[in-house]
């Protein structure tokens, strides 16, 4: 500890205590500090409890931009994610977080709030802190993204999410057959007024993958696809509750929705209006997360293995660190179809 005056009196200010300092109290050299505290088996059992009781008395906590410049990694992964408050995204990244611990991997998680330049600026941030990978979960890369991504040379992946021109790794469900599975359920049902709720049409999982399993289904069973019954809205709660008059209007009788907590507002807002589900009116969601069974009636919902995507998506992205051999760019898991009590 040192002491420095100023008007107010003395102040007692801590040092930063260095890997040489360690060295010097346990009277070994720098490089036996180093292997103990990466966990080496080269060092004496004796030697290792002495450099363990001095770090532990001097509080050393190993300087991880320090380690990075010698190593050229610093064992930070970057993750960036649409809204931290949706239970989907923050399922995958625990997937992600699990399988980035068992690799001794450290994460930097960044919100960007699903805004095309906040995800430059995120992008930009992680890349100037040197993290040796990015795992990306937004649902549309803008060509201005997609430029930063090429001239970066650090690894990246998506976690379930879709490149529509298939130049990044990604982990995901095959969306068009599960779609068309939970839009089949529906048909069956006696329905032929299926409305189509969705997240943006400008984000290719929702237009290329979801909508076209939607009209693949209808095509089949011979139903006119009516543009009447799309609804293109964002991904909120509160957007599902509002969409309900519109619903009405279009003459829906089911939905398939695109997320968990959109169609928990569709659910209420139907149930405010006097309607009766699944009596009056199906509704279908898409990724099983633990809002399908918080509300009333439970949801019937398309399967995602959100936890596994995550971990897959890490354990992905650590062979890419690693540069390691990888056969496959697109990694697709099982998906799954639950019918609760939102179906009849």
């Amino acid at each position: 500890m040192k002491m420095n005056e100023n008007k107010k009196g003395l102040i007692m200010e801590k040092q930063t205590i260095t890997i040489y300092d360690v060295a010097r109290e346990a009277a070994v050299s720098m490089a036996t500090v180093s292997r103990v505290v990466n966990g080496n088996p080269n060092v004496k059992p004796a030697t290792r409890k002495k450099v363990l009781e001095v770090i532990d008395r001097l509080d050393y906590r190993p300087n991880a931009v320090a380690r990075g410049l010698a190593s050229k990694k610093t064992t930070t992964v970057g993750v960036i994610i649409p809204d931290v408050t949706n239970v989907y995204f923050s399922s995958l990244a625990r997937g992600i977080d699990d399988v980035a611990t068992m690799y001794k991997y450290n994460i930097i998680l960044a919100n960007s709030d699903g805004n095309a330049q906040k995800e430059i600026q995120v992008l930009n941030t992680l890349l100037a802190k040197q993290v040796d990978g990015i795992i990306y979960m937004g649902n549309k890369i803008s060509d201005e993204l997609r430029v930063q991504f090429e001239r970066s040379k650090t690894p990246i992946i998506l976690a379930g999410s879709v490149d529509d021109k298939e130049k990044l790794g990604s982990v995901h469900i095959d969306y068009v057959a599960a779609v068309e599975e939970a839009i089949s359920d529906l048909i069956n049902h006696g329905n032929k007024k299926i409305a189509f709720i969705s997240g943006p049409l400008n984000e290719p999982i929702n237009s290329e993958y979801r909508l076209k399993g939607y009209k693949n289904v209808l095509a089949k069973n011979g139903i006119e696809f009516s543009s009447d019954l799309v609804f293109e809205t964002d991904y909120s709660y509160h957007a599902g509750e509002i969409l309900w008059p519109a619903i009405v209007s279009a003459g829906a009788t089911a939905a398939f929705v695109g997320d968990d907590e959109l169609a928990a507002g569709v659910l209420n807002g139907a149930q405010d209006a006097g309607v009766e589900v699944p009596a009056d009116f199906e509704i279908v969601t898409s990724n099983n997360s633990k809002i399908t069974e918080i509300v009333r009636p439970k949801l019937s919902s398309i399967t995602q293995p959100l936890y596994d995507i995550g971990a897959v998506s890490m354990r992905f992205l650590t062979k890419l660190m690693n540069k390691e051999d990888v056969i496959e760019k697109t990694v697709e898991l099982p998906y799954g179809y639950i019918k609760r009590s939102s179906t009849k």
